[in-house]
Protein backbone atom coordinates (compact mmCIF):
# COMPACT_ATOMS: atom_id res chain seq x y z
CA UNK A 1 0.00 0.00 0.00
CA UNK A 2 2.33 2.65 0.88
CA UNK A 3 4.45 1.74 -2.29
CA UNK A 4 1.16 2.77 -4.28
CA UNK A 5 0.79 5.81 -2.49
CA UNK A 6 4.51 6.52 -2.98
CA UNK A 7 3.96 5.96 -6.74
CA UNK A 8 0.54 8.07 -6.85
CA UNK A 9 2.56 10.84 -5.09
CA UNK A 10 5.89 10.84 -7.53
CA UNK A 11 3.37 10.91 -10.45
CA UNK A 12 1.19 13.97 -9.00
CA UNK A 13 4.47 15.57 -8.52
CA UNK A 14 5.53 14.96 -12.08
CA UNK A 15 2.23 16.10 -13.03
CA UNK A 16 2.42 19.19 -10.86
CA UNK A 17 6.35 20.12 -11.97
CA UNK A 18 5.00 19.84 -15.61
CA UNK A 19 1.92 22.72 -14.82
CA UNK A 20 3.69 24.74 -12.70
CA UNK A 21 7.39 24.58 -12.84
CA UNK A 22 9.03 24.60 -9.78
CA UNK A 23 11.38 27.75 -8.55
CA UNK A 24 15.05 27.20 -9.53
CA UNK A 25 16.15 26.29 -5.99
CA UNK A 26 13.53 23.69 -5.97
CA UNK A 27 14.75 22.18 -8.73
CA UNK A 28 17.94 22.11 -8.14
CA UNK A 29 17.35 20.72 -4.36
CA UNK A 30 15.29 18.28 -6.09
CA UNK A 31 18.55 16.93 -8.04
CA UNK A 32 20.24 16.70 -5.18
CA UNK A 33 20.04 13.34 -2.04
CA UNK A 34 21.03 13.36 1.61
CA UNK A 35 24.29 11.87 0.30
CA UNK A 36 25.53 15.22 -1.18
CA UNK A 37 25.26 17.49 2.47
CA UNK A 38 27.83 16.93 5.09
CA UNK A 39 26.68 17.22 8.61
CA UNK A 40 28.95 19.84 9.92
CA UNK A 41 27.54 20.44 13.09
CA UNK A 42 28.16 23.56 15.28
CA UNK A 43 27.32 25.45 18.65
CA UNK A 44 27.01 28.91 19.36
CA UNK A 45 25.85 30.45 22.96
CA UNK A 46 22.87 33.04 23.82
CA UNK A 47 22.30 33.41 27.33
CA UNK A 48 23.96 30.44 28.69
CA UNK A 49 22.02 28.73 26.25
CA UNK A 50 23.91 26.67 23.84
CA UNK A 51 22.38 26.09 20.17
CA UNK A 52 23.56 23.44 17.74
CA UNK A 53 23.20 23.50 14.10
CA UNK A 54 23.84 20.79 11.50
CA UNK A 55 24.27 22.35 8.45
CA UNK A 56 26.93 25.12 6.88
CA UNK A 57 24.60 27.90 5.21
CA UNK A 58 27.49 29.22 3.37
CA UNK A 59 27.03 26.31 1.29
CA UNK A 60 25.15 27.03 -2.19
CA UNK A 61 23.05 23.54 -1.52
CA UNK A 62 22.18 24.10 1.89
CA UNK A 63 20.64 27.56 1.02
CA UNK A 64 18.89 26.09 -2.00
CA UNK A 65 17.34 23.55 0.61
CA UNK A 66 16.18 25.81 3.41
CA UNK A 67 14.96 28.03 1.19
CA UNK A 68 13.08 25.14 -1.22
CA UNK A 69 11.67 24.16 2.28
CA UNK A 70 10.51 27.67 3.75
CA UNK A 71 9.40 29.05 0.73
CA UNK A 72 8.48 26.32 -1.84
CA UNK A 73 7.17 23.61 0.79
CA UNK A 74 9.02 20.87 -1.27
CA UNK A 75 8.67 17.62 0.38
CA UNK A 76 11.80 16.76 -1.14
CA UNK A 77 13.48 19.05 1.44
CA UNK A 78 11.99 17.91 3.88
CA UNK A 79 12.74 14.59 3.23
CA UNK A 80 16.64 15.20 3.10
CA UNK A 81 16.30 17.75 5.94
CA UNK A 82 15.06 15.11 8.03
CA UNK A 83 17.46 12.37 6.70
CA UNK A 84 20.07 14.41 7.82
CA UNK A 85 18.85 15.58 11.25
CA UNK A 86 17.59 11.36 11.95
CA UNK A 87 21.30 11.22 11.26
CA UNK A 88 21.90 13.26 13.52
CA UNK A 89 19.51 12.75 16.24
CA UNK A 90 19.98 8.92 16.93
CA UNK A 91 23.42 9.38 18.68
CA UNK A 92 22.66 12.35 20.53
CA UNK A 93 19.42 10.61 21.81
CA UNK A 94 21.50 7.31 22.39
CA UNK A 95 23.75 9.21 24.52
CA UNK A 96 20.93 11.20 26.85
CA UNK A 97 19.42 7.68 27.58
CA UNK A 98 22.36 6.58 28.47
CA UNK A 99 22.32 8.76 31.27
CA UNK A 100 18.80 9.76 31.39
CA UNK A 101 15.46 7.84 31.69
CA UNK A 102 13.31 11.05 30.95
CA UNK A 103 10.83 10.57 28.03
CA UNK A 104 12.52 11.84 24.85
CA UNK A 105 9.75 14.54 22.82
CA UNK A 106 10.94 15.82 19.43
CA UNK A 107 9.07 19.57 18.98
CA UNK A 108 9.08 22.18 16.38
CA UNK A 109 9.47 25.57 16.74
CA UNK A 110 5.34 26.36 16.22
CA UNK A 111 4.16 29.29 14.08
CA UNK A 112 1.51 31.89 15.03
CA UNK A 113 -2.47 30.33 14.20
CA UNK A 114 -2.32 33.94 11.84
CA UNK A 115 0.89 33.41 10.48
CA UNK A 116 -0.09 29.45 9.64
CA UNK A 117 -2.79 30.09 7.87
CA UNK A 118 -1.29 32.64 5.89
CA UNK A 119 2.02 30.59 4.57
CA UNK A 120 -0.16 27.15 4.90
CA UNK A 121 2.53 24.72 6.50
CA UNK A 122 5.40 24.90 9.24
CA UNK A 123 8.32 24.56 7.33
CA UNK A 124 10.09 22.76 10.24
CA UNK A 125 6.65 20.61 11.06
CA UNK A 126 7.31 19.44 7.63
CA UNK A 127 10.60 18.15 8.66
CA UNK A 128 9.74 16.34 12.09
CA UNK A 129 6.67 14.20 9.74
CA UNK A 130 9.06 12.94 7.60
CA UNK A 131 11.07 11.47 10.43
CA UNK A 132 11.53 7.77 10.42
CA UNK A 133 8.34 6.18 12.31
CA UNK A 134 10.83 5.88 15.24
CA UNK A 135 11.40 9.13 15.78
CA UNK A 136 7.57 10.01 16.18
CA UNK A 137 5.53 7.19 17.76
CA UNK A 138 7.53 6.85 21.14
CA UNK A 139 10.50 4.18 20.33
CA UNK A 140 13.70 6.34 19.72
CA UNK A 141 11.52 9.90 20.60
CA UNK A 142 7.69 11.16 20.45
CA UNK A 143 6.64 13.63 17.96
CA UNK A 144 4.84 16.48 19.91
CA UNK A 145 4.03 18.99 18.22
CA UNK A 146 1.30 20.69 19.96
CA UNK A 147 3.78 20.75 23.50
CA UNK A 148 4.45 24.34 22.54
CA UNK A 149 2.36 27.35 21.37
CA UNK A 150 3.52 30.74 20.12
CA UNK A 151 0.63 33.22 21.99
CA UNK A 152 1.15 36.02 19.65
CA UNK A 153 2.19 37.27 16.51
CA UNK A 154 6.22 38.59 15.57
CA UNK A 155 6.96 40.57 13.01
CA UNK A 156 9.90 38.25 10.95
CA UNK A 157 13.32 37.82 12.71
CA UNK A 158 15.07 38.19 9.72
CA UNK A 159 13.84 41.90 9.50
CA UNK A 160 14.72 43.00 12.75
CA UNK A 161 18.47 44.17 14.00
CA UNK A 162 20.33 41.68 16.03
CA UNK A 163 19.51 43.55 19.25
CA UNK A 164 15.66 43.62 18.30
CA UNK A 165 15.39 39.87 17.87
CA UNK A 166 15.66 38.93 21.53
CA UNK A 167 12.62 41.36 23.05
CA UNK A 168 10.87 40.66 19.76
CA UNK A 169 10.08 36.70 20.65
CA UNK A 170 10.28 37.46 24.68
CA UNK A 171 7.06 35.70 26.20
CA UNK A 172 5.56 34.96 22.94
CA UNK A 173 5.50 30.90 23.31
CA UNK A 174 3.77 28.99 25.72
CA UNK A 175 3.22 25.27 27.16
CA UNK A 176 -0.68 24.39 26.85
CA UNK A 177 -0.30 21.36 29.01
CA UNK A 178 2.68 21.32 31.74
CA UNK A 179 2.09 17.88 32.94
CA UNK A 180 2.71 16.41 29.22
CA UNK A 181 6.33 18.15 29.58
CA UNK A 182 7.48 17.89 33.16
CA UNK A 183 10.29 15.46 33.48
CA UNK A 184 10.78 14.91 29.50
CA UNK A 185 13.75 15.53 27.56
CA UNK A 186 13.00 17.98 24.83
CA UNK A 187 14.86 18.38 21.82
CA UNK A 188 13.68 21.68 20.44
CA UNK A 189 14.14 22.32 16.45
CA UNK A 190 14.20 25.10 13.85
CA UNK A 191 15.03 25.23 10.50
CA UNK A 192 17.38 28.21 10.44
CA UNK A 193 18.61 30.54 13.10
CA UNK A 194 20.67 34.13 13.11
CA UNK A 195 21.08 34.57 17.05
CA UNK A 196 19.29 31.60 18.46
CA UNK A 197 16.71 34.35 19.60
CA UNK A 198 13.65 32.09 18.88
CA UNK A 199 15.18 28.97 19.78
CA UNK A 200 16.07 30.40 23.69
CA UNK A 201 12.49 32.15 24.02
CA UNK A 202 10.80 28.95 22.70
CA UNK A 203 12.94 26.77 25.18
CA UNK A 204 11.90 29.51 28.69
CA UNK A 205 7.94 27.97 29.34
CA UNK A 206 9.85 24.24 28.43
CA UNK A 207 12.21 24.74 30.90
CA UNK A 208 9.64 26.67 33.77
CA UNK A 209 7.41 23.77 32.79
CA UNK A 210 9.99 20.70 33.84
CA UNK A 211 11.51 19.79 30.95
CA UNK A 212 15.68 19.73 30.11
CA UNK A 213 16.08 21.30 26.29
CA UNK A 214 18.38 20.28 23.72
CA UNK A 215 18.31 23.48 20.80
CA UNK A 216 18.81 22.57 17.42
CA UNK A 217 18.47 24.47 13.57
CA UNK A 218 19.41 23.04 10.59
CA UNK A 219 21.44 25.69 9.70
CA UNK A 220 22.49 29.15 11.07
CA UNK A 221 22.52 32.24 8.54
Amino acid sequence: MKGLLSNISGAWEYVLDAVLPPRARAARTKQRRAEDFVLASASHALLGANITTLLDYRDDAVQDLIRALKYDRSRHAASIAATLLAEYLIEEIASHKNFSQKRVLLVPIPLHTSRAKERGFNQIALVLEALPDDFKNGSTALLAPATLERTRATKPQTRLHRSERLSNVAGAFAVPDKTLVAGTHIFLIDDVTTTGATLVNAATPLKRAGASVSLIALARA
